[in-house]
């Protein structure tokens, strides 16, 4: 989890340092968001486990979705966002021969990435779909640079024949969601499962390829 630390750290090192119990509350509430989910995480108990008063936590944050967003809207813009494209870089521009190539080299990317930031990832995937400035945050800074580039490598392998004729933005959306939903089983809701990795993936690109890959 070291890559997941460091991205934290770098929370409390901004312009505006955290006084020492706001770095309390930050981290304890960090820590339970990504554990209960922000619905059933009360700010009585985040002022717990922080060692402070409920009300410490209320002369910091006017309310408890003020905390959530004081999380994820500077790491979303300035820390996540960075690390991810730049770390899913290596494989949009890498160029391999074939889509299928291209694909495991994705999931693979994107498996390393979960396994080094679960907490971060854990948070975004259950507060993003009900908070509109976090979805807002996620499309500005991360989907839409990864789609337009995504978009233009399937432009790519239809152009060399490997890909039927649909809409690239289709297929993103399908070999996107395939992947997602692979690492979503796999380390959200069924991480204790006795999962054989490299089949899984194979699988995985293999049903990808039945969809849209010429034969």
């Amino acid at each position: 989890m070291a890559e997941e630390k460091d991205i934290f750290k770098q929370l409390f090192e901004q312009e505006e340092p955290f006084t020492e119990k706001q770095q309390k509350i930050v981290e304890a509430a960090i820590e339970m968001f990504a554990e209960k989910g922000y619905a059933s995480t009360s700010t009585s108990q985040i002022a717990k486990k922080a060692g402070v008063a409920e009300g410490t936590i209320f002369r910091h944050y006017k309310t408890k979705k003020d905390l959530l967003l004081s999380i994820v809207s500077p790491t979303m813009a300035k820390l996540i966002a960075p690390f991810v494209i730049r770390d899913i870089n290596k494989v949009l521009d890498a160029r391999y021969e074939r889509y299928e190539d291209f694909l495991k080299a994705m999931i693979l990317n994107r498996q390393e990435f979960l396994k080094d930031n679960m907490t971060v990832f854990k948070i975004l995937i259950q507060e993003i779909p009900f908070h509109p400035e976090l979805k807002e945050q996620f499309k500005e800074h991360i989907a839409r640079k990864i789609f337009e580039k995504f978009t233009a490598l399937v432009d790519h392998y239809k152009e060399k024949g490997q890909i039927i004729d649909l809409p690239s933005p289709a297929v993103v959306r399908f070999s996107a969601t395939s992947i997602f939903g692979l690492l979503l089983v796999r380390y959200v809701f069924l991480p204790e499962e006795d999962w054989d990795d490299e089949k899984e993936i194979e699988m995985t690109v293999q049903m990808i390829m039945n969809g849209v890959g010429k034969e």
